[in-house]
């Protein structure tokens, strides 16, 4: 059995990793690069693998850095199966489209503002192409074993972090190795903490905050003292929030300091298409996660949602108290990005981020003091208060993976470390070398290891 490592390395975006076994060619993910431009750059360079001979794709969640390059890998030849839990199919059906349709719109703007290097600009895949990828899904839920052929099996665990996440195990009879997919916290109010991992050969695994602790206090108690302070200025919250997850958990604490009287009654809006049908799907899949029906569905009534671009426009007209959800989290794209545009240049405003901030993204400068940032080819002064709510992240933290890799009943072989900025992921590394005695190994971009 062979892995090659085609993402997720030195960086937490375009996870793909393929195994080779008995002429059985499986992708663990599917995702797309974002951030640095030499990471985007290669979502446009032909895959260094044979497209037409892999066989499937196991899919560990929805996120666009996990599945996102699923519509391009079927245009590059792909015409096997994709294999998900029902919950991220669900909201693939939701985001694919989506993220061709965004593409498509700033290819549409590029060209019509002329500030892209490209005549014309393109989108990696349209909206289009990424409904008809819908027709490769096939959903496995979870423990349950899918036989693969050529003596492959894979079964899925639930690993918290958004609806439907898991961890993979694939076993060939004889070795397993078990991909952690992005691991959730051990204590988010809504979803339910990862399965404890059950015994395997090898591990590849996840170092998001490989070298971070989120901060011990309250994310409720921190939002509430943020909108409070926002209000008394009667100024404009514009939070970047990812459409699957965190626009969720924003809107379940705002529902309960409402209820509980915390913060005044405000505007509150939810400018995300995606993330207004994300939130309707937690009443579907009412078993992945801990909230009652009640807590549902006032958590889908505690925002008035914006669903056209005319609609979306006029909120940049109004003034404050005021509060915006809009994806996307790292600012990358979206309407999100008009938002700030409209909206950074006034102290009295907040822009309060919600995680972590992938290094070369919007976010990621805006978080680190950037004193302006170029949207549309202009250069945007930020004078907003800029926060990070770190402990509203969707990612367990260094001691929660730690925690994660104390209950593997066995010592792997061998863990691989991926999916983390360079640093977080050595650090990781370095601590369950020391802490547990494991074997472990940062690889490299296309790095091939034999198992």
């Amino acid at each position: 059995m062979k892995i090659k490592f085609l993402g997720a390395t030195g960086t937490v975006t375009g996870s793909k990793y393929l195994i080779e076994h008995n002429g059985k060619n499986v992708l663990v993910d599917c995702g797309l690069f974002q951030g640095y431009k030499n990471l985007r750059l290669r979502n446009w360079e032909r895959l260094p693998i044979n497209i037409n001979q892999i066989d499937a794709i196991l899919l560990t969640h929805a996120h666009i850095d996990h599945s996102g390059y699923i519509p391009k890998f079927i245009k590059e030849g792909f015409k096997g199966k994709i294999f998900s839990t029902p919950g991220t199919r669900d909201l693939c059906k939701i985001l694919l489209p989506d993220c061709g349709y965004l593409q498509e719109e700033e290819a549409r703007y590029a060209n019509k503002r002329g500030f892209s290097k490209h005549r014309p600009a393109l989108p990696l895949f349209t909206a289009e192409e990424a409904k008809r990828s819908l027709e490769y899904f096939r959903p496995v839920n979870y423990r349950t074993k899918f036989d693969l052929g050529s003596g492959l099996s894979f079964e899925f665990r639930n690993a918290g972090h958004i609806l439907g996440a898991a961890s993979v195990i694939l076993s060939d009879g004889s070795r397993s190795v078990t991909f952690s997919g992005d691991l959730g916290r051990e204590n988010d109010p809504i979803l339910y903490s990862p399965d404890a991992p059950v015994e395997t050969d090898y591990l590849v695994m996840e170092s998001t905050y490989g070298n971070r602790r989120h901060p011990i206090s309250k994310p409720a108690e921190d939002l509430c003292d943020i909108i409070n302070e926002s209000f008394k200025r009667r100024g404009v919250i514009i939070i970047p929030a990812f459409a699957v997850g965190r626009a969720q958990t924003v809107l379940y604490y705002i529902s309960e300091l409402l209820k509980e009287q915390k913060i005044p009654p405000m505007p509150i809006y939810l400018n995300s298409p995606m993330a207004t049908n994300v939130t309707g799907l937690y009443c579907e899949h009412q078993q992945d996660h801990k909230l009652t029906s009640d807590q549902c569905h006032k958590m889908c009534e505690v925002a008035t949602y914006i669903n056209s671009a005319e609609e979306s426009k006029r909120l940049n007209l109004k003034k404050g108290p005021m509060l915006i959800i809009s994806a996307s989290g790292m600012a990358t794209g979206g309407r999100v990005v008009h938002h700030i545009k409209a909206f950074a240049t006034d102290q009295r405003n907040t822009i309060l981020f919600t995680g972590f901030q992938a290094g070369g993204t919007r976010g990621e400068k805006i978080v680190h003091g950037a004193e302006t940032v170029k949207i549309h080819g202009q250069a945007i002064p930020i004078r907003a208060q800029i926060k990070n709510l770190n402990n509203l992240s969707a990612h367990a933290d260094q001691s929660e993976l730690l925690n994660w890799a104390k209950k593997f009943p066995k010592r792997p072989q061998r863990v691989f470390i991926t999916h983390g900025e360079a640093n977080s992921s050595l650090e990781l590394k370095n601590l369950l070398e020391v802490e547990l005695g494991w074997n472990g190994s940062v690889p490299d971009y296309l790095d091939e290891v034999e198992i």
